[in-house]
């Protein structure tokens, strides 16, 4: 079983990685391999209530390739980690198949929620560089999350979310409207009044000057 979870995660590097060049070298020198490997054998312990030692485990994993993974959460074979650093998957998360995970990555909770509150991240999802994914929802299958971008709720299948706070800016390549309009803002709308008073004394001065 292993050794079936491993090449399955060593094929989604190769899969992905266009600088990957030959399996051999995924399963030697790839951080993103090495720390699900460490997860695979650190959730085992987990699941046999040798919880400790399973910490303890994570944190070697996290010391030797920069990528945090709790030992509690339920990552399938054929997930990419792409360099990995910085990267943290908490508790409750679930990733499934296919799912590929760029440098900086958080799916993590915001602190307020019990139970399950991190996030579930179904079949062939991209996330992009730092991207924060918080809270217990679910991002759908297929969606893209944009560099830097701030997940706070859940994501439909097959879109593409960017921004922070997030926003769904395309489901299956194509553009939606915002379901919501922007909030006005006051300053702004201040400063427009201010300019609209102006250019009615400058008008009224000009007509003073003109009946001198």
């Amino acid at each position: 079983m292993f050794f079936a979870r491993l090449r399955k995660d060593i094929a989604a590097a190769k899969r992905n990685d266009p600088a990957a060049r030959n399996k051999f070298e995924i399963w030697l020198t790839y951080s993103g391999v090495h720390a699900l490997s460490w997860h695979r054998f650190a959730n085992r312990l987990y699941r046999m209530h040798f919880k400790l030692l399973a910490r303890m485990a994570s944190q070697w994993a996290k010391r030797t390739t920069g990528i945090e993974i709790h030992p509690a959460a339920k990552i399938a074979a054929g997930v990419f980690i792409d360099h990995g650093a910085g990267v943290v998957i908490g508790e409750t998360a679930e990733i499934e198949e296919g799912v590929v995970i760029y440098q900086g990555v958080t799916l993590g909770g915001t602190g307020k929620e019990k139970g399950k509150r991190h996030p579930t991240v179904k079949k062939n999802v991209t996330i992009s560089s730092g991207a924060k994914v918080l809270g217990g929802f679910t991002v759908g299958e297929g969606a893209k999350i944009g560099a830097g971008a701030v997940v706070l709720s859940e994501v439909p299948p097959f879109a593409t979310v960017v921004g922070v706070p997030g926003r769904v800016v395309r489901i299956n390549g194509e553009k939606v409207q915002d379901l919501l309009p922007e909030k006005e803002d006051p300053l702004v709308k201040e400063l427009c009044a201010l300019r609209e008073r102006v250019f009615v004394l400058e008008e009224a001065l000009k007509t003073q000057n003109k009946e001198r």
